[in-house]
């Protein structure tokens, strides 16, 4: 029995230093995520999509934002050893700190996104939203953060 729970302990933290091992910006952009889901997206990833396409994008967010003459609350990265991840940080307190709010900056990004050149060449761009862009330009993760205490993580399929 006292062998038994041994392996058992030793099965559980081989699991939990794996999953904290996959996320390595977790700690130092934002704390380990809270929540998690799945996002199924309505489109396949494009031909064309590459790493340098994905890091236009976060490029042409930053411009979007600039030419708007306010602070949007959030800084947008993309991440990872082939820019697969977009890691959205809220820079206010209290900005961004519910699942709600942040659902709700994805929702407002859907409209930015939707002024970009591949999201209009998709058959049916009003039906897609912002996860569904990130699908189209081959991201594969999307971590929202209140950039303090709270984290919600994205797998898109």
């Amino acid at each position: 029995m006292r062998l038994f729970l041994v392996l058992l302990i030793f099965g559980f933290l081989a699991v939990s230093q794996k999953s904290i091992a996959s996320d390595l910006h977790a700690g130092y952009y934002y704390p380990a995520p809270d929540t998690r889901e799945v996002y199924v997206a309505n489109v396949p990833a494009a031909p064309d999509a590459s790493e340098s396409s994905r890091a236009a994008f976060v490029v042409g967010l930053a411009a979007q934002q600039l030419k708007q003459g306010h602070s949007p609350g959030y800084h947008l990265f993309a991440k990872g050893e082939y820019l697969e991840k977009i890691i959205i940080i809220a820079t206010e307190t209290d900005r961004y700190d519910t699942l709600y709010r942040m659902r709700a900056l994805l929702a407002s990004l859907t409209s930015m996104a939707r002024a970009t050149p591949l999201f209009a060449q998709s058959a049916q761009p009003y039906e897609l939203n912002f996860l569904d862009f990130c699908k189209l330009m081959g991201f594969r993760q999307v971590t929202v953060s209140d950039g303090e205490t709270f984290a919600h993580q994205i797998t898109i399929r």
